[in-house]
């Protein structure tokens, strides 16, 4: 069923392309007026950068308007939202966008599809963000369901948006839980669908990639199943027709300076591109504050890693075997020039580091010690505040609420994994043993905190409201 359903969706890809053959958006009466059309993805976050969050500060357009004044030429910009990866390339294939945003696996096959058709030719350009471990692709099951890991999902039906990089995460979970695909029903859905289905009961779990799984746990209807920790990154990119940029190398050049001063807004300004991204795509800013705030689970970085191409050459067969592309060149659908133009003497440093920039860093009052370890430091977003506090470990985050006050969120690191989670749905351990700042440990899902009790004697699993009582003691 899953590669029909993706054979579908490249047909209908292909078949738009047919249509609009010969159609051009960088054609105009007249030669000064140059048309760019972007494809971006309003819902998924971590493109943000390279969509949302660089249109709504109107970086792109200001860069244009200063090079139209130099060479006497008007740049139109039009903005172009997809749910999804898939038609953004049918888009592409028409020759109706020229730079676009999506995630790993579409961003192979945009590649795959497009590079025997030279007027349509694309590239893979730049990186939006990143995640090494795999966990920007999540699992969620019901509140009320009794599975803890994978492997209670036997012959469950789990809905997923096939040929994405959430499905190849999923496999890969069946895989290192010794299952194969068809020990589940896979249900092709968009997320939002999914979404449905899964509160309504139509499905027993759902396999996303960001936001929504961890909006689903955010808002009380289901809890986290396995955080995507597959050991094989995930990444979402920007891909560019190769004709138009070398046709408007200028254009290309400003939209990854813009998407540049985009990422250095995120590190600089969390919270506020947070709200911005949340009023733009209707999404709980809080939401959006665990992906792309310090710490967060998505790490924006424009420079194209060794890690990340060797994720995609990684997920080449899987998707051969749905069907989605056949033999494909990833080395050759890399240009790291506009990169190497932007970061001059940089880049070579840039792409080596895998260290987040947007760090999280300050003073813990209550426990009165430095935040910076990654691997423990916390945050709370007390209502009403255009700030936060941060906490050295999760411990004393909870020392922190204990002492009063209200809070929109709590971000805290899975102990198991490293990545950030909501503490207030985390289900805690309490180690008698360690020192006492370090003493209530959060876990993102049931299965790796009932794993951790099991192999360290004195241990025990408890819940939120137990841990923020016991948080002092």
């Amino acid at each position: 069923m899953g590669a029909i359903s993706v054979r579908r969706t490249f047909l209908v890809a292909a078949a738009a392309a047919l249509v609009a053959s010969g159609c051009s958006s960088t054609g105009s009466g007249d030669a000064n007026t140059i048309a760019v059309d972007i494809g971006y993805q309003s819902k998924t976050i971590n493109t943000v950068t390279a969509g949302t969050l660089m249109r709504e500060l109107g970086l792109f357009e200001n860069k244009l308007a200063e090079i139209g004044k130099q060479n006497g030429k008007t740049y139109k910009v039009s903005w172009h939202d997809f749910p999804s990866g898939p038609p953004l390339t049918a888009e592409m294939i028409a020759g109706k966008v020229q730079i676009g945003s999506m995630g790993d696996y579409p961003l192979s096959v945009n590649g795959a599809k497009t590079a025997k058709m030279a007027d349509v030719k694309t590239r893979w350009v730049s990186v939006t963000g990143y995640n090494l471990r795999g966990s920007l692709n999540q699992v969620v099951v019901p509140n009320s369901s009794s599975a803890k890991t994978v492997a209670d999902l036997r012959g469950q039906v789990v809905s997923t948006s096939l040929g994405s990089s959430a499905h190849g995460n999923f496999v890969s979970a069946l895989n290192a839980a010794g299952m194969k695909p068809q020990d589940v029903s896979l249900l092709g859905q968009d997320p939002p669908v999914g979404v449905t289905a899964l509160e309504s009961g139509q499905v027993a779990a759902l396999a996303q990639f960001v936001p929504f799984p961890q909006r689903v746990v955010f808002e009380g209807k289901g809890r986290l199943l396995f955080d995507g920790n597959t050991g094989v990154p995930t990444f979402h990119g920007v891909v560019a027709n190769e004709a138009y940029y070398h046709a408007h190398p200028e254009v290309l050049q400003a939209f990854l300076e813009a998407q540049k001063e985009a990422t250095d807004y995120v590190y600089q300004h969390p919270l506020d591109a947070a709200m911005k991204v949340a009023k733009d795509t209707g999404l709980p800013p809080e939401v959006v504050y665990l992906y792309n705030g310090p710490n967060g689970a998505v790490t924006f970085d424009l420079t194209i890693k060794k890690q990340l191409i060797g994720a995609m050459k990684a997920g080449l067969p899987f998707l051969k075997d749905l069907g989605a592309l056949g033999d494909f060149d990833v080395d050759a659908f890399i240009d790291t020039d506009p990169l190497r133009k932007l970061y001059g003497a940089d880049y070579e440093r840039l792409t080596a580091s895998t260290a987040n920039p947007a760090a999280l860093r300050g003073r813990d009052n209550i426990c009165a010690a430095d935040v910076g370890d990654p691997a423990t430091a916390s945050e709370a977003w007390p209502e009403g505040s255009d700030t936060t506090e941060v906490a050295a470990t999760p411990t004393c985050l909870l020392r922190l609420v204990a002492a009063g006050g209200k809070f929109r969120a709590l971000y805290v690191p899975d102990t198991e994994s490293g990545t950030r989670i909501f503490g207030s749905t985390a289900t805690w351990v309490r180690d008698p043993a360690a020192a006492p700042n370090l003493r209530l440990l959060p876990f993102g899902t049931v299965g790796d905190a009932d794993a951790y009790v099991a192999s360290h004697p004195g241990t025990q699993v408890i819940d939120y409201k137990t841990a923020l009582a016991g948080s002092e003691a």
